[in-house]
């Protein structure tokens, strides 16, 4: 059973940073695309960043300039590391994980705190 497990969040201060990270584990195959997405309070969740395997990044509009995804494929690990944060980035964000045949995954979710 593949599992993903999240760390990193926290809370910090307005224009502050935050790293998170997310490992994969359970399954003898590499994952493919992983994906970081996050959910407000009384918000649906929606899509921050994607890597592929190979290293190809999309953001979310909001995001871009600010995060940078990134990944380990030797430890199956993938990163998020989130700079100038906004209150409007206060959210759980989760992590996903595509594998071959159509599988895909989600972490438990580490909460994000902007705040003053």
């Amino acid at each position: 059973q593949v599992q993903l497990v999240e760390s990193g969040g926290g809370e910090v201060q307005p224009g502050g940073s935050l790293g998170l990270s997310c490992a994969a584990s359970g399954s003898g195959l590499s994952p493919r695309d992983m994906r970081w997405y996050r959910q407000a309070p009384g918000k649906q969740r929606e899509f921050v960043a994607s890597i592929t395997s190979g290293g190809a990044k999309d953001y979310e509009d909001s995001v871009k300039g600010r995060f940078t995804i990134s990944r380990y494929n030797a430890k199956n690990t993938v990163y998020l590391q989130m700079n100038s944060l906004q209150p409007e980035d206060t959210a759980v964000y989760y992590c996903n994980a595509d594998y071959l045949g159509g599988y895909s995954y989600w972490g438990q979710g580490t909460q994000v705190t902007v705040s003053s």
